[in-house]
């Protein structure tokens, strides 16, 4: 491979090693392996279904360590733009029909007085077009409100992040995901009165996300009787990916330079490993629902919670027996732990104290699993690791082989699904942070086809941040109500009961 001055400046710009281009371009070359499957997770394999006296159990577990005074951070992966969330509505502004065609676009105007955002978008129209929404549409201009609700001199809803729309309706006015978010951080993870909250916001967001916060945080602290500790991130440059032609070589721009690209959600392990916390909770922006659905969702967050906290002491208690030396029956018995309550089975591998100290020293993580309802995305599985043991993972549907019958089958009749709504605890037992990039699988990258001003170009993601970059946590799934689940991928998912 030769990389010119230039080329080695503008990746050491990046803070990317050489070697790291190298490995990425062998990746493009050799591909990612499919993974081994054993089992899709079930209830009663993998999947802990908690009855309503151990739910108890478990919220008095959470109750009783946050007394301790623990630090405790609601992590929130928001960088991503609401573009696609419009998709429809771009193609509507762009075709060729003035009125509303498709069953989505008739709906989105029929119903536009259910949306949050309706208010401000009328008052935009009224600005810019000396009109309401009503009137427009009166006089079949449609496309104009929907041009005010995407475009820059509009509500600019087109390129803002996600986290920065109005999504549900309140008699004080209308909050967007971030308030939804400062809310649950008050109810479920504040610690001795006090509330963290971290954001991962991109670059070019991250002015306006910051002056919002700034805006709306005292009221929601007086409101819940707590102080906010309110920090962001952005994808560090140094996990961002080279791009490559189709036959493997760099990807280069018009002039000359090379294109790198964002790592994917896998990148934000670095940002992960920044935080200074006895407990994250992980939850993806646009999955809140308004204060009247909120207990269930707490409840639930508190009932995953207490389940880390309750394994992790057994854990920590393991580890403490085994440096003072365990004896044969209490080796059996922590043998027994790590393959019923950790659900790491050792196939073949030897159990002996160090096996036993491998998998129970590492950070761990509790994920609230869904019952599958045909969303597209991830479930839950077990799956063979590099050392030839199993243990639970999240597999995206790239990470399968889907000439395999068998693993196809596995797939598409699995019964849970990843609503991406995990809890990880991240010391040790001695109190020390975990070095989280040290537990990523980097061999669960994946590859996909993209193009850039006309051209085509192959794209490299890391290990996804809750695949394969935490592939070597000790995990546990536990069934949390559909309820729980709430994500907003198009603009008309606002429309649901859920957000009204």
């Amino acid at each position: 491979m030769n990389l010119s001055e230039k080329d080695l400046q503008q990746i050491a710009q990046r803070g990317i090693s050489q070697e790291q281009i190298e490995t990425q371009l062998h990746q493009f070359e050799t591909g990612f392996p499919f993974l081994r499957l054993d089992a899709a997770a079930a209830v009663g394999r993998g999947i802990v279904a908690p009855s309503e006296e151990e739910r108890k159990q478990y919220v008095a577990a959470w109750e009783a360590y946050k007394a301790e005074g623990p630090r405790v951070v609601k992590f929130v992966p928001a960088s991503g733009a609401a573009s696609r969330m419009f998709k429809n509505i771009f193609s509507f502004v762009d075709g060729e029909s003035n009125e509303p065609t498709t069953d989505f676009e008739k709906k989105y105007f029929a119903e536009i007085e259910k949306f949050a955002f309706y208010e401000a978008l009328d008052a935009v129209c009224q600005k810019n077009e000396g009109k309401g929404i009503k009137a427009l549409m009166a006089e079949s201009n449609y496309k104009a409100v929907a041009a005010n609700m995407l475009k820059k001199e509009g509500l600019n809803y087109g390129q803002l992040p996600k986290g920065m729309l109005l999504f549900h309706k309140y008699a004080e006015g209308a909050r967007t995901p971030m308030e939804e978010h400062l809310v649950e951080g008050a109810l479920y993870a504040a610690s001795k009165g006090e509330a963290h909250v971290h954001f991962t916001v991109s670059h070019e967001h991250m002015e306006f996300f910051k002056a919002k916060v700034a805006e709306k945080a005292d009221m929601f602290a007086q409101k819940y009787g707590v102080k906010y500790d309110i920090t962001f991130s952005e994808q560090k440059p140094c996990t961002d990916t080279i791009a490559a032609n189709p036959d493997n070589t760099p990807f280069r721009e018009a002039d000359g330079s090379l294109l790198f690209r964002p790592g994917g959600h896998g990148a934000l392990i670095e940002n992960l490993n920044e935080i200074e916390a006895d407990v994250i909770f992980i939850k993806n922006i646009d999955n809140v629902v308004p204060d009247r659905l909120k207990p269930e969702t707490v409840e639930w967050k508190q009932v995953i919670a207490g389940v880390l906290v309750t394994l992790q002491k057994k854990a920590f208690d393991y580890l403490r027996l085994l440096d003072k030396g365990a004896t044969a029956d209490e080796l059996a018995e922590i043998a027994a732990f790590v393959k019923d309550c950790l659900c790491t089975d050792p196939k073949q591998n030897t159990v002996d104290a160090d096996y036993l100290r491998s998998k129970l020293n590492r950070p761990m993580r509790v994920c609230g699993v869904v019952k599958n309802v045909g969303e597209p995305g991830g479930g839950p599985f077990l799956t063979y690791n590099q050392d030839g043991t199993v243990s639970l993972q999240i597999l995206e549907s790239s990470q399968i082989d889907t000439k395999n019958e068998e693993y196809m089958k596995m797939f598409t009749q699995g019964t849970h699904f990843n609503p991406v709504d995990l809890v990880c605890a991240v010391k040790d037992y001695k109190g020390q942070p975990f070095d989280l990039p040290a537990f990523v699988d980097k061999t669960t990258g994946f590859i996909s086809s993209k193009s850039k001003g006309g051209k085509e170009l192959k794209a490299l993601e890391l290990p996804g941040l809750w695949n394969g970059a935490m592939s070597n946590w000790s995990t546990i799934f536990v069934e949390v109500p559909l309820g729980t689940f709430n994500p907003v991928k198009t603009v008309n998912d606002l429309l649901r009961e859920q957000h009204q």
